[in-house]
């Protein structure tokens, strides 16, 4: 009765809806979740228990993509509380200080280190958030800018990044076609993992917000990053933790080589995956490789290095950081909920058939042969409202991509495909950027220690920011077909918006 029409996605737009009014999240999660469940089983009761509970939660729980994040999760939650009692953090904290002498250096920075670390994005959200905030809170940088410096450089670096889990992801779903090939041609048409730099860059280079995260900001000012602020649903995972002993032994390299360690291990973890070992090269491994598994192994061998080498040094000792151990674990709670929450949400609308539903919606489109020159846009559209309704920016690819391919037979020769397959993963990443149930959102509040709905509001401005001016780039990039045109353009669209905004006190004004 529900099943492959709009009821799909009612679950998953009651329980945004929810949390954007409530400001409160598990409760708006788990409303959805039951919603989903009573319409999954015409709301016969038990069913809909035994479908929540059983092949809804405890399924997704027993998911071995999942049960590898949340391992990786719980490890670098670790080896940030390790850092922080080794005194790694503060000594790091001094030193970018006295290096890093402005707000606009420090966001800069920031952002610099978002786009280094390209290889996954949960990697990126946790070990930018963990090495950037010393510097942002001596900065007062809100938790919530941070937040947003994290999350707009993981998805959107990510997929414009050949070498990535992303990559991989995205040419695992393209059938009849080099999906490496296509992969690559599809970069340059991005528009919103370009746009979306631009806007950073702008923002920061202007010292200007607006909306809620100009309040934020404003708060930040005023009372430090890291204290409760009046007047907003601000705070952060770390408020509600007990302040932890730190070693006054400790040095910048106490953060550093931990560092490093998470780096080069978690690439060695995941080339290891793809069967670089066993013969593959290296980009083929990339392409092949088990992100969750391989990053699972990256950083536990991360953390028996940081252990060793901090009992080596003598920061601190070793029942220090065993116990520094399970604080970290206890930091992450609120992000491993959220996560479970949220897969468990998308369980729920898969079970619906919400992919089936798009599905139909965009072959009509696509088959209208007036609109073929609005095609990109059509997509880029129908991409954003399916991510950001299902939380998940890879699900969006598997449903949209081979639709896309189908429709042009996967004829490399034609351009307008290629814009159309990055309108796709452009879309899919903006969706997967704005929704308070996607599992990278949730991972950039928990690298910023950020209150997971304050970081979620005061980034949706900015976020349908580069949207609109994304959707007219992909009218004009269908029109034009050309990406050397149709990108500059973007981006001083781009500019020219954020320099509207600011010179527009109506919408500009905090709200």
């Amino acid at each position: 009765m529900f099943a492959d029409s709009f009821w799909a996605l009612l679950p998953a737009i009651i329980a945004i809806t929810l949390a954007l009014i409530t400001k409160e999240v598990y409760s708006s999660l788990f409303i959805g979740i039951v919603v989903g469940g009573l319409l999954y089983s015409s709301f016969n009761i038990e069913g809909a228990i035994q479908h929540v509970f059983v092949e809804g939660m405890i399924a997704q729980l027993s998911d071995r993509w999942n049960v590898g994040i949340l391992i990786f999760l719980v490890v670098l939650g670790s080896m940030v509380m390790l850092m922080n009692r080794a005194g790694g953090s503060a000594a790091f904290g001094k030193w970018a200080v006295a290096h890093v002498k402005t707000k606009t250096g420090a966001q800069m920075a920031t952002i610099l280190l978002g786009m280094l670390i390209f290889i996954d994005d949960y990697f990126n959200c946790l070990t930018v958030g963990s090495v950037m905030q010393p510097l942002t809170d001596k900065h007062k940088i809100s938790r919530e800018k941070l937040a947003y410096l994290i999350d707009a450089t993981a998805a959107p670096i990510c997929i414009i990044a050949p070498i990535s889990s992303w990559a991989a992801a995205v040419t695992g779903f393209v059938d009849g076609a080099n999906g490496l090939t296509l992969f690559v041609r599809a970069i340059p048409y991005n528009f919103y993992a370009f746009l979306t730099i631009a806007m950073m860059v702008t923002l920061t280079y202007s010292k200007f917000d607006y909306g809620p995260m100009k309040k934020a900001e404003l708060a930040s000012k005023v009372y430090g990053a890291t204290e409760k602020k009046v007047g907003l649903v601000s705070s952060t995972f770390a408020e509600d933790q007990p302040t932890p002993p730190v070693s006054q032994k400790g040095k910048v390299i106490h953060l550093v080589l931990p560092i490093v360690s998470l780096i080069i291990c978690c690439v060695i973890g995941m080339i290891y995956t793809g069967g670089f070992f066993s013969g593959e090269n290296f980009i083929d491994a990339f392409s092949n490789s088990d992100a969750s598994v391989g990053l699972v192994y990256g950083s536990v061998a991360a953390l028996i290095i940081t252990v060793i080498f901090y009992i080596l040094t003598s920061v601190i000792s070793f029942s220090e950081c065993m116990n520094a151990i399970p604080d970290g674990f206890k930091s992450m709670v609120p992000a491993i909920l959220i996560l479970t929450f949220a897969w468990t949400l998308k369980s729920m609308t898969d079970s619906l058939g919400a992919a089936t539903y798009v599905a139909s919606v965009v072959e009509n489109f696509v088959n209208n042969n007036a609109l073929v020159s609005f095609l990109p846009a059509i997509v880029f559209v129908v991409a954003v409202f399916l991510a950001f309704a299902t939380g998940t920016s890879w699900g969006t690819f598997g449903i949209l991509i081979p639709i896309v391919v189908s429709l042009f037979g996967a004829d490399m020769g034609n351009e307008l495909m290629i814009i159309a397959i990055s309108a796709c993963m452009a879309g899919a990443v903006c969706g997967d950027h704005c929704s308070p149930i996607s599992d990278t959102t949730i991972m950039a509040s928990a690298g910023a220690q950020c209150d997971h709905i304050a970081h979620v509001s005061t980034q949706l401005p900015y976020a349908f920011t580069a949207a609109a001016v994304s959707c007219v780039t992909y009218i004009i990039a269908g029109f034009l077909r050309s990406w050397i045109l149709s990108l500059p353009i973007g981006i001083a669209l781009m500019v020219i918006t954020i320099l509207v905004i600011k010179k527009t006190p109506a919408l500009s004004e905090v709200k």
